[in-house]
């Protein structure tokens, strides 16, 4: 059964520590606690785990990233409409710049873990040539392959 890797990123418009950004900071573990706990969820990448040098650059760049792995668009699409999700994304524009393709999904062979690296590829794919089987969103999903 093939699994779907999402990815988003977002880019802060102030540093981590800014009080500005409190709220956030308040709120992103108990998001992340919910998404590992809602039905469809399999795997999300902690920046700790992974010292890859990309991504390592990219978030000293002010980057924030968010890698997951789920057994279907469904399940994704319901925890990303969950309240306490919501209550988040409600606000990105307080805490985030604006920009283009910030998100992309694409489906993987059961048992395989997106990266980084590959996720950023597939970011440039999609925006390069708009969504397709090699790179989508929600507004443009694919089946999977």
């Amino acid at each position: 059964m093939p699994v779907l890797a999402h990815f988003n990123i977002a880019r802060m418009k102030v540093d981590w520590d800014d009080p500005a950004f409190a709220d956030f900071r308040d709120a992103l573990d108990p998001v992340n606690a919910d998404s590992e706990a809602h039905p469809g969820f399999i795997w999300r990448l902690k920046s700790a785990e992974d010292d890859s040098p990309e991504l390592v650059a990219f978030e000293n760049e002010g980057w924030l990233v968010n890698l997951t792995a789920w057994t279907d668009l469904d399940s994704l699409k319901a925890f990303v409409r969950s309240l306490g999700h919501l209550a988040v994304m409600r606000r990105r524009g307080e805490w985030f710049e604006t920009t283009p393709a910030n998100l992309v999904l694409w489906w993987l062979p059961e048992g395989e873990r997106p990266t980084f690296e590959d996720a950023m590829r597939r970011r440039d794919h999609l925006l390069a040539h708009g969504p397709g089987p090699e790179a989508f969103n929600f507004r443009q999903p694919m089946p999977p392959l």
